[in-house]
């Protein structure tokens, strides 16, 4: 029987949001608590889905992230997955992750987080990332998402367009929010929050 192992990342994998914490990576705590407070009318716009999460989180992204070059911007996320991400990783995701790398299972993270902080992290154990790809322009992050926020039913698209789903005789998912839903109906097996 071959097996295909579908990981959320944030929430799922990790304690922490991900996307908060390399915010706090790459800022002094003032600048940190003060860009959030900036943020406040558009997490209350969000919340009121007056506010796509897509443009939202673009607007996040611009404010801490837009303008730093890919190189520079790279690098932190190099650092973030060294120092910062293995402490908020729980350790029984991390177990699970582990005991499919050791059973030879294809092993894929889907995340609506950006790709350049889960990779370098991801790639050490072997285990391939479907996520958020941010737009470059002038070799410059813009802060904008490139194509669709990968969650709900782009997570879905994104499986499907990557992996070859007819070579697996069984697919387990894992995920913790709504977001999740369409990743863990394409499963046999759905594990719900099962780290928690």
């Amino acid at each position: 029987m071959k097996t295909l192992a579908l990981f959320d990342f944030d929430g799922t994998l990790t304690q922490k949001d991900s996307l908060f914490e390399m915010a706090k990576h790459v800022s002094s705590p003032a600048i940190y608590y003060l860009k959030i407070s900036v943020l406040i009318p558009v997490f209350t716009l969000m919340k009121t889905s007056l506010l796509s999460k897509q443009r939202g989180k673009e607007i996040f992204m611009q404010l801490f992230f837009g303008g730093m070059k890919i190189e520079d911007f790279n690098q932190q996320c190099y650092k973030f997955c060294n120092q910062r991400l293995p402490e908020i990783i729980r350790p029984k995701a991390l177990i699970a992750l582990q005991q499919y790398q050791e059973n030879n299972t294809d092993t894929y993270i889907v995340s609506a987080s950006p790709e350049n902080w889960i990779k370098p992290w991801a790639e050490k154990l072997g285990i391939k990332v479907l996520s958020t790809q941010l737009e470059v322009q002038n070799l410059r992050i813009t802060g904008r998402i490139l194509g669709n926020n990968c969650n709900h039913e782009e997570k879905v698209n994104r499986i499907k367009n990557h992996i070859n789903l007819t070579e697996y005789n069984h697919i387990v998912a894992y995920g913790d929010t709504k977001g999740d839903f369409p990743m863990l109906n394409l499963a046999n097996t759905k594990h719900y929050k099962p780290f928690q």
